[in-house]
């Protein structure tokens, strides 16, 4: 098995198309081998890991699509991997298509694909996982749809609907736990809303929109694709251009959970009650109509035709199978299981299909890690819904570092099993555990736990001492969280005071049986058996609490010491003395459930989370180390949704090689049949997040410090009345090498046979004239004014200075002809940089004006909120915000020095500012974000605007982002007279920044 494999798992930046996958043979298992080039196919390959005393071939854990025993009627063969593979290969040609004329899209379309594919802002953009999803999605509604060739690819979705939700319209999208379906619910909501807004006629978008979640936690954590929330992605995840606002504020969006379907009682009357109204006559109504459900559940989308639906975690909406059940449910906790899925299941689709027969719905948007039917649906579990169109796996995540690794037993010095037994737990310890409703009979000792249980959560426990004195030692102000995964309220209840100990009354009600509890991390008691204040360990029923409705009595009471502390600490945080009876306790537990792991919130000391079900599915907590799994696991479904809960990253920052480091998870008791090796991995060392944010009291003191700068979005530029002149400099030179067209000499040989060279000549007239006419042709269009007209009596004063640039060896070619010049990329890279030269020209900067953003022409330092892990350097008195981050040395030493300068009011780090300068690279218009801003005392009634940046080595970008401040913007700027007096510096030696500033200074002042 490759070392590589488990050494350096991560291979793809999580922002660009994978590139490399690791290679796997039939069983899953790595192969020696380098890592496999291209994009690893949709094949459902789960790795399994074989345990070292199995023989034979490791079981490969199967998704099934088809059966012949019983899933296989003539409408029923649907596979979806091959249509998914055909569906990427037909999205990656078009993805690559250069020009958006050829993309067959809407112009609104085309725009949020170039917002959402630029590359030159990082951290903001989305994950390519993303990109490609919504991609799909579009591709298949505005590309596919109106062309006969993939005729067959709609045949699929349409059949593969009519078998399984013959009412409905859906398309699926598998994106691996982590990846950030919230952050595509967004994209798909900006590009239906958009279009809808732009072409209200049109039959493919719809400006309404339902969506759908499984619990209240994940709708509460989903109003952030409202648009009028503080927090809301559209403006602050940047996921549409800001001219585009205005029209997302048009969508009307409905976020619910599934449970709001179920029609409720209109009358609080008893069975007696309702015999007493009923008289001799008709039974009364009690309970509200299809139309009064829906017009609770969906509000102002009653008024709107034809409706998107957008479900998360859409694996728990389905119809059962038309024809029959396949299923083979043994066991009575099994059927159990099977019932709760189907009576959720048939809420949330009937939910759906009777706000079509009222409104109309125009599609089914399905987002979810795990696409496949649960139990009770009539298919075998596991099967995959034939609807996906799209699929990013747990494989594709790892490799492209979006999501933790997590590593499973493999061997045991116990050899009484053909696997470890804490990779099967359950099978070891089930017989022994209490059942449901056990509890009530509070007779349950929890130190008569089984004692394979007991162990593995010491050996469990044990490791995640070592993970957190290694958190502690790099500073992370919060603990990692270590969760247990329980089958009922019996066994939560009894782990939870294992683990955290217990207090209960004698006969006489005196509090005399106390237990400290046996994992010291995780105490929730003092050695006088009091509970401390901010207890570790918490103990929830994910299912009660996120429903929405009464919380059962039991586990409430079961709770109650829970519910009680976190009232308490939740008044010491507002200050406000609340009567228990005010606060709900469901409403209190899943704030605490949502907030694990954030600093100054009610979660921020929980250290173990011991809960019924699964926890919450979309549950967004990132510090979760260690996960044990105390119940059944029928199927590699349901494990991969529990080790779900434990796979989102703590850190998103990527390393110096582009791509995120690697971080794990430790499983225990979940038979996730994933790669795992009893190999010694280098531990590595967890970043310190810190938060960066703008210091409202430093402002409040001294208003000077908040820096507000123009956002700008072009240049205008007024064409000189007599002659076009140029001054250039050595930001004027353009070197063209090899690595800008490819390589101009290629070798080519056969097994036999006479080599042969080919050589690269470019195209086009090679003769000097002829090269600067054409280059003046095109360079004239650089001078079209806002009406678009060439100014052709200007062209033999370009062409003068063109040759003038070509004559005086501004033009440098290392190993490559001069015909390349007339490829278009050249020719615009040249153009460019002696449109800037002629900007250059002693009058032509007056002749230059800013155009501003037309809905948010200025921004501030006030804004700034984000978190790091990069190094800081903090900052007391002369910049609004808190940090400076520190992306080099070079920045740190620039802060250090602006900082201690007498003539600095206020500086800042250009980092979560949102301060771009757009400018040109050839053709492509790009995103420039220089270091610093920085306000000067210059003498004057108003201070200096300085932008400063440090540059070691300039690249041929450089100098295009330097000559644009130096040319267009800052002139630009200054003569809106609007924001004050602008200035650019660039900073290209370490050692010199505190005296080139120094004299930077020196010169502002100077008379």
């Amino acid at each position: 098995m490759s070392q590589s494999f488990f050494e350096h798992p991560i291979l793809n930046s999580p922002y660009e198309p994978p590139t490399r996958y690791h290679a796997l043979d039939e069983e899953g298992q790595p192969l020696e081998a380098p890592p496999t080039s291209g994009r690893r196919p949709c094949d459902f390959i789960t790795p399994v890991p074989k345990p070292k005393r199995k023989s034979g071939k490791a079981a490969q854990a199967s998704l099934v699509f088809t059966d012949a025993e019983g899933l296989s009627d003539e409408d029923q063969e649907y596979n979806p991997k091959p249509i998914i593979n055909e569906i990427r290969s037909h999205v990656e040609t078009w993805r690559a298509l250069p020009s958006d004329r050829d993309w067959g899209v809407s112009p609104a379309t085309a725009r949020l694909l170039h917002h959402w594919r630029r590359t030159e802002v990082e951290g903001l953009r989305p994950f390519f996982c993303q990109v490609e999803a919504v991609e799909t999605v579009i591709w298949l509604t505005e590309v596919a749809r109106s062309q006969k060739r993939y005729a067959h690819l709609w045949a699929h979705i349409e059949g593969a609907n009519r078998q399984s939700s013959p009412d409905l319209l859906r398309i699926a999208m598998k994106m691996a736990t982590g990846a950030g379906k919230t952050t595509v619910m967004a994209m798909l909501i900006a590009w239906q809303t958009v279009n809808a807004v732009r072409s209200p006629t049109s039959s493919l978008f719809s400006r309404g929109f339902l969506i759908v979640a499984p619990g209240i936690t994940i709708k509460d954590r989903l109003r952030v694709l409202l648009p009028d929330d503080p927090d809301n992605y559209y403006r602050f995840r940047d996921i549409v251009p800001s001219d585009m606002l205005l029209e997302i504020a048009k969508a009307k969006i409905v976020i619910t959970n599934y449970h709001a379907f179920k029609r409720r009682e209109t009358m609080d009357v008893t069975k007696v009650g309702k015999a007493l109204l009923q008289g001799r006559g008709e039974a009364p109504m009690t309970t509200e109509t299809e139309g009064q459900m829906l017009q609770r559940a969906c509000g102002d989308l009653m008024a709107i035709k034809n409706v998107v639906v957008i479900n998360d975690e859409a694996h728990h909406c389905y119809e059962e199978r038309p024809v029959g059940s396949v299923e083979d449910l043994a066991d009575a906790d099994s059927k159990a299981e099977a019932k709760e899925n189907k009576e959720a299941a048939r809420l949330w689709i009937n939910g759906i299909k009777a706000l079509k027969r009222k409104t109309g719905v125009r599609a089914v948007y399905d987002l979810s890690a795990t696409p496949f039917f649960l139990s009770g649906s009539g298919y075998i579990e596991g099967t995959l819904f034939p609807w996906v169109v799209s699929d990013f796996s747990l494989m594709d995540a790892i490799e492209c570092g979006i999501v933790k690794l997590p590593r499973v037993p493999v061997a045991d010095n116990l050899p009484i099993a053909d696997v470890p037994i804490y990779r099967k737990l359950w099978d070891h310890i089930g017989k022994e555990m209490p059942k449901k409703g056990a509890a009530k009979s509070g007779d349950l000792d929890p130190l008569k736990l089984p004692t394979e249980l007991l162990t593995a959560l010491d050996a469990l426990y044990n490791h995640y001492v070592k993970v957190d004195e290694a958190w502690r030692r790099a500073g992370i102000p919060v603990p990692p969280v270590f969760i247990v995964v329980c089958n009922n309220t019996s066994t939560s209840k009894l782990i939870a005071e294992w683990i955290s100990g217990w207090n209960r009354p004698n006969a006489d009600g005196e509090m005399v049986n106390i237990h400290r509890g046996h994992l010291e991390l995780f105490r929730n008691y003092d050695e006088h058996g009091n509970r401390l204040a901010k207890a570790p360990t918490f103990l929830i029923d994910s299912a009660q609490v996120e429903s929405g409705e009464t919380m059962d009595a039991d586990f409430r009471k079961i709770a109650a010491a829970e519910i009680e502390q976190f009232r308490r600490e939740k008044q010491e945080r507002t200050g406000r003395a609340e009567d228990a009876d005010d606060i709900d306790p469901a409403e209190l537990l899943r704030e605490v459930m949502n907030t694990v792991g954030r600093v100054g919130r009610l979660g921020e000391c929980v250290r173990c989370v011991v809960s019924v079900s699964m926890l919450t599915e979309g549950w967004d907590a990132n510090t979760v180390t260690h996960i044990l799994g105390v119940r059944a696991f029928g199927t590699q479904l349901l494990c991969e949704q529990v080790v779900g809960r434990g796979l989102r990253r703590q850190s998103y920052e990527l390393n110096e090689h582009g791509l995120f480091d690697v971080e794990y998870a430790d499983v225990l008791g979940i038979p996730f049949d994933f790669t795992a090796k009893p190999v010694v991995v280098k531990p590595t060392t967890p970043k310190v997040v810190t938060r960066v944010q703008a210091v409202k009291e430093r402002v409040a003191a001294k208003p000077e410090l908040e820096i507000v700068f123009p956002r700008v979005e072009g240049y205008r530029v007024d064409l000189p009345e007599e002659r076009i002149s140029a001054t250039f400099n050595a930001d004027s030179r353009l070197v063209v090498d090899p690595s800008m067209i490819g390589p101009s000499r290629v070798t080519m040989q056969g097994i036999v046979g006479a080599s042969e060279e080919l050589t690269a000549q470019g195209v086009g007239d090679q003769r000097p004239s002829a090269i600067a006419y054409s280059l003046a042709a095109h360079l004239l269009k650089r001078f079209a004014g806002d009406d678009g007209d060439l100014p052709v009596h200007l062209f033999g004063q370009v062409r003068r200075v063109v040759r003038e640039w070509l004559d005086e060896g501004y033009l440098v070619l290392n190993g490559v002809p001069m015909g390349v010049l007339d490829y278009l990329e050249i020719k615009d890279q040249a153009a460019e940089r002696i449109f800037l030269a002629c900007q250059r020209f002693e009058h032509g900067s007056k002749a230059i004006k800013a155009i501003l953003d037309p809905y948010n022409p200025k921004a501030s330092s006030r804004f700034v909120n984000f978190t790091t892990s990069k190094d800081t350097y903090k900052s007391d008195h002369r910049t609004h915000v808190s940090h400076v981050v520190c992306d080099s040395t070079w920045e740190a030493e620039l802060a250090r020095v602006l900082e201690t300068h007498p003539r600095v009011i206020a500086f800042v780090k250009n980092q979560g500012l949102g301060f771009e300068v757009p400018y040109r690279d050839g053709s492509t218009p790009r995103r420039y974000l220089p270091d610093m801003i920085v306000k000067i005392d210059a003498g004057q009634d108003d201070p200096l605007n300085l932008i400063l940046e440090t540059k070691g080595y300039r690249k041929g970008d450089a100098q295009l982002k330097a000559e644009t401040m130096k040319t267009l913007w800052v002139p630009g700027v200054n003569n809106l007279g609007t924001f004050g007096h602008w200035q650019f510096a660039e900073f290209t030696d370490v050692f010199e920044i505190e005296a080139a500033f120094a004299k930077l200074v020196e010169e502002a002042i100077r008379p």
